[in-house]
């Protein structure tokens, strides 16, 4: 009334509401990201992934280069392509590599030293994921050492003189390196997208972190070396991100102490890695167990109906695993046939293949603890140069779209999530 009486009522009237036109197009003067599609996290019910309040089953596929190729402007669209054409088959879950530890187009430069244009690069992937109805199992270290790899964490030490040992295995108990990497996890996990605002802890595009992919510690084959560090990991993990789930990345071969590694084992090599299935996975902060799949590479001489003879019994004792000692679900989150196998047909493949996915729809159709599974690899074309022998194009043989499709409706079905909306909609009406 006073400002009135002064001759100022107009023009306060219009510097408010200018300040309400500003506050009313930028939210309350905060930066405004694009609106993403509703997506709400995937959790744990005993031995089923639940979502929305209904048990979740996965068919999905592995791209471990997603990251590496949104880096450059001229491969960037093929991570869109991917994701879009994964979307369109009804798969549901990409794994890929959420690392890349020096050498080129490093995410970790250097202990504590990252590359923007990169870290930009996964948030372009996560984003896309997204866009496409996507989740993405990310991977954070290589035991192998493609990327860089433990290897790489322990070439680091012992380029600065605080290496306590050479062996690529001292990653797993070196207190230097554990301080490299859990600095490198806080990193990514506490990672605010660029391009959403949602730090990665917080956004259900992710549906889990994997520890380290295929570890082995074979400097100690008792496995307690191996043991003590997925406890240490797990549980830092679960102290910065409670949202997501974890697990380790196991190949699911079983211990020494374990009677199965004499009748499930593929042969006895595979107890003296120093990991043991269900030691490794039956800890509180490890949500799932995973379990790889690939009989032509673990036997040499066997035919390949045995293989297939062999693959069912490695699933059924997992599922078994999970359902009555671990109460988790069982996800194969790796499966593929080498093209360079003597004889090979691309029919072998479809047969490892259904082999597979009938398993994994038996067992979701009787409520047990198969809870899906990852296609070892998936490309697009015009990247045979990053091609091993297991990759595929999906799209290039009929029979094995219709096997990867038919399993995306079969286990939507199941869960009845989805199929009344967008891609699976479309696909399992045919």
């Amino acid at each position: 009334m006073v400002a009135a009486g002064n001759g100022l009522f107009f023009p306060i009237i219009g510097f408010a509401s200018c300040v309400a036109f500003i506050y009313m197009s930028f939210g309350g003067l905060n930066v405004s990201y694009p609106k993403e599609p509703e997506m709400g996290f995937v959790t744990r019910n005993g031995t089923h992934f639940m979502l929305d309040g209904k048990a979740l089953y996965v068919n999905g596929w592995n791209s471990y280069w997603l990251m590496d190729h949104a880096v450059h402007d001229y491969s960037r669209a093929r991570v869109g392509a991917m994701l879009q054409a994964g979307a369109k088959m009804g798969l549901t879950v990409c794994r890929t590599w959420a690392f890349n530890d020096g050498g080129y187009n490093s995410l970790q430069i250097s202990p504590g030293q990252f590359d923007e244009r990169v870290f930009k690069a996964l948030d372009h992937v996560i984003v896309e994921a997204r866009k496409n109805g996507v989740r993405l199992l990310l991977s954070l270290v290589n035991n192998l050492q493609a990327y860089g790899g433990k290897t790489q964490y322990v070439n680091w030490a012992w380029e600065e003189g605080i290496g306590i040992s050479s062996s690529n295995d001292s990653f797993f108990f070196d207190p230097s390196i554990h301080k490299y990497f859990k600095h490198y996890v806080k990193t990514v996990l506490t990672r605010k997208n660029t391009i959403t605002g949602v730090e990665y802890r917080n956004d259900p595009t992710i549906f889990a972190w994997e520890l380290i992919n295929e570890p082995r510690c074979m400097s100690d084959p008792s496995g307690d070396t191996l043991q003590d560090w997925i406890d240490e990991m797990s549980a830092f993990v679960k102290s910065i991100d409670k949202k997501h789930l974890v697990t380790v990345g196991l190949e699911g071969f079983y211990g020494p102490k374990s009677p199965k590694r004499l009748t499930v084992n593929p042969e006895m090599w595979a107890s003296a890695l120093g990991s043991d299935f269900i030691r490794n996975s039956n800890n509180d902060n490890i949500d799932f167990a995973s379990v790889h799949i690939y009989p032509d590479h673990w036997f040499h001489d066997l035919e390949f109906e045995d293989d297939l003879k062999f693959v069912t019994k490695w699933m059924l004792s997992h599922i078994e695993d999970g359902d009555k000692e671990l109460n988790k679900p069982v996800f194969f989150t790796e499966y593929g046939l080498s093209n360079l196998i003597k004889g090979f047909e691309p029919s072998l493949r479809d047969k490892l293949y259904k082999t597979i996915l009938d398993i994994v729809y038996k067992s979701a159709k009787r409520k047990r603890s198969g809870a899906g599974a990852l296609i070892w690899q998936l490309f697009v074309e015009g990247m045979e140069e990053y091609n091993d022998d297991f990759g595929i194009v999906p799209w290039e043989r009929t029979s094995t779209y219709k096997l990867l499709t038919e399993q995306s409706c079969g286990l939507g079905r199941i869960s009845r999530l989805n199929l009344e909306k967008g891609n699976l909609k479309e696909l399992c009406s045919h």
